[in-house]
């Protein structure tokens, strides 16, 4: 396999135990790295558009995950194939960066793998074939920012917005809902938008699912929902103007840190502890109440005195909230994290315009609802549906919703969905190959026929012709010189992507066009898989 030969002609081993690796080199190599990631392609390529098809994941021990999201099926899918690995990271960084355009970067991704293996086998270098896609990413790239349109919006005109979410709501599960989805997408990020840094921190947009109902009760709750009830079932389930004493210190009696004993060898010392116990339960009740608390979050639990003794206090107390939870309603109600009794004051008290407990259904499940907080910036997006798997997917679809609010906010510039901007792309790159007269030209021109894949896949999945259909838009939008014609996904009966609404973000374009040419070239630029045979 390795062999070299010294001056003498005796051969002598430049791999260790070279028996027990496999090793492919050169067009082989090639080929199978392009293989590799045209087969992930493949699995996702079906699921691209308004009519793909959904995919069932089963993961070992047994949840099951419906999803049309890329990024969460390759997530989800166990790959043992390094390039295919790649394929799933280069899906993942479109998620975390854009959170929109999962599927459709690793169509592309594919789709340059097929044109770049056909190039190989005529025996041009993979290097060349690397530039030419580089200069081609860099027209499309210079393409797009000249066919995108700037849009305004403002905090009363909306409807931009919420048009751009529902292109992206329209590939999902949830797409009948897809109007009142987008809205409640939109009004939730323009409540936590801070517009003059043009910045949206996800992290106040808390979004929380209830198995029942329908999906048309998924509401927007300008506040904050804690999965839990009241400590004791007696106290009142409504609170309005309710001052919020926010801890992080236990309702107990402190323990010493060392390790101590302590001896009870009569009935008057065991009163005498207990009476010492109450007296701290009633001290820090006492506090609470001193301070104008009319209601308590403890980060903790406590015992069922110190829940009887708020109870009689008439302070109604939740235990057990999480940390999360707790900063946002600290950030909700405009309230300060207390981790110690003796800091309590007025001043750190949050302050809510109600709280009402709510409970659903026949169950006994029951929720906090915390409303009409001082300060609204976090707020709870509230999905509720049929089954659990509904309702992940809604999340999953309100996440990307919430992305590209977000993305339109920080660049307000759209391109045309439903593969126009592809085609028009693809036209502008054929267009600019004549005027590079070396070998990156063929790549280029592979380039242009590439980035046909994402429209191609949008007719196939949609039941339509896709070669008539791609040749009939394309000639449409060469004639008319009209980059918004698009495949007729809906069969709305107009190509016209303009008049159906149909609109992505530029960033998002851009972003998978420049990501998947990346990832291309470092596949093509492999010529040696050297890796451990399986025993």
């Amino acid at each position: 396999m390795a062999l070299a030969f010294d001056e003498f002609g005796r051969p002598f081993i430049i791999l260790r135990e070279q028996d027990q690796k496999t090793r492919l080199r050169g067009l082989d190599a090639q080929k199978s790295n392009i293989a590799s990631g045209k087969a992930v392609a493949r699995i996702l390529r079906t699921s691209l558009g308004p009519k793909g098809m959904d995919k069932m994941l089963q993961s070992p021990d047994g949840d099951v995950t419906i999803t049309n999201d890329g990024a969460t099926i390759l997530d989800l899918m166990d790959v043992d194939s390094q390039i295919a690995k790649l394929m799933v990271e280069l899906s993942r960084s479109q998620d975390y960066e854009i959170g929109d355009g999962t599927t459709g970067v690793v169509v592309m991704a594919g789709s340059l793998l097929e044109q770049a293996e056909k190039l190989l086998e005529r025996g041009i270098h993979p290097i060349r074939i690397a530039e030419g896609y580089e200069m081609a990413s860099r027209i499309a790239f210079e393409h797009l920012e000249h066919i995108a349109h700037k849009f305004e919006f403002s905090a009363t005109d909306v409807e931009p917005l919420v048009q751009t979410c529902m292109t992206t709501l329209s590939s999902k599960i949830v797409n009948r809902c897809k109007r009142s989805l987008a809205e409640i997408a939109v009004k939730a990020v323009l409540a936590v938008v801070d517009l003059e840094r043009k910045d949206v921190n996800l992290d106040l947009i808390k979004v929380e699912g209830k198995v029942g109902g329908k999906l048309e009760d998924t509401e927007l709750i300008y506040g904050i929902i804690v999965d839990k009830d009241m400590s004791h079932p007696q106290m009142p389930k409504q609170i309005e103007d309710a001052k919020i004493a926010i801890l992080t210190c236990p309702f107990e009696p402190p323990k010493p840190k060392t390790k101590h004993k302590v001896d009870i060898d009569s009935v008057e010392k065991f009163q005498t502890l207990r009476q010492q116990e109450q007296m701290y339960f009633d001290d820090m009740v006492k506090k609470c109440k001193d301070v104008g608390a009319t209601l308590v979050i403890c980060q903790w639990g406590f015992d069922d005195e110190a829940n009887h003794l708020l109870m009689n206090r008439n302070l109604p107390a939740v235990r057990w909230v999480g940390g999360v939870e707790l900063e946002l309603i600290a950030i909700a109600t405009g309230g300060r994290i207390v981790p110690r009794f003796q800091e309590l004051t007025t001043e750190k008290l949050g302050k809510a315009g109600l709280v009402r407990e709510k409970a659903f259904g026949t169950t006994k499940d029951r929720m906090i609802y915390i409303e009409h907080c001082s300060n609204s910036r976090a707020v709870t997006i509230f999905i509720r549906g049929g089954n659990k798997m509904m309702i992940e997917e809604t999340k999953r679809s309100i996440h990307d919703a919430l992305c590209v609010a977000r993305n339109l906010i920080r660049n307000n510039s759209i391109v045309y969905g439903g593969g126009s901007a592809e085609i028009s792309c693809s036209i502008a790159v054929e267009a600019a190959a004549d005027k590079y007269p070396g070998v990156e030209q063929y790549a280029i021109r592979a380039f242009a026929d590439a980035l046909d894949a994402i429209p191609m896949a949008l007719a196939e999945n949609s039941g339509l012709q896709p070669i008539e259909t791609l040749s009939a838009v394309k000639s449409q939008q060469i004639k008319e010189n009209n980059h918004c014609c698009g495949i007729d996904c809906n069969d709305v009966g107009t190509n016209d992507m303009l008049e159906q609404n149909v609109f992505e973000t530029l960033i998002g374009k851009q972003q998978q066009i420049l990501l998947a040419t990346q990832v291309v070239k470092m596949i093509l630029k492999i010529d040696d898989v050297i890796s451990p045979s399986d025993y």
